[in-house]
């Protein structure tokens, strides 16, 4: 039972709450098992529920670990400023890795390739 009590408080190390009109936003440090930091971003929406005439709140979660925060941070920033000041950022490019799964790879083959004498099937 002590075990358990120590990682509920190792989860979450520090929050920031942030209160905007109608939703309230939750900044939360948590760690993982491997003590690595990351961050959760809670955006909560009181709601009502016609049919059951209650209040609810709506709930909508973002996970941003630590080796994508300086990307995340910099594009904030980026549509902040377009928002804000109206500065058009410059064109940037997005850098894709494609991934094939394995066994799918095509191989290298040019058709002289395929009238070489190795490949002719002897008759």
């Amino acid at each position: 039972m002590e075990e358990q009590g120590r990682n509920e408080r190792r989860e979450e190390i520090f929050s920031k709450v942030v209160r905007a009109g109608k939703r309230t936003y939750f900044f939360d440090v948590k760690e993982t098992r491997g003590l690595e930091k990351y961050l959760t971003i809670t955006e909560s929406k009181r709601r009502f529920n016609n049919e059951s005439g209650k209040f609810f709140y709506e709930k909508h979660k973002l996970f941003l670990y630590k080796e994508d925060f300086e990307k995340f941070s910099n594009g904030l920033k980026t549509v902040i400023d377009f928002i804000e000041k109206g500065i058009v950022p410059e064109v940037e490019e997005i850098e894709v890795t494609e991934v094939k799964p394995p066994g799918t790879e095509i191989p290298d083959v040019s058709f002289e390739d395929l009238d070489s004498e190795e490949t002719k099937i002897e008759e």
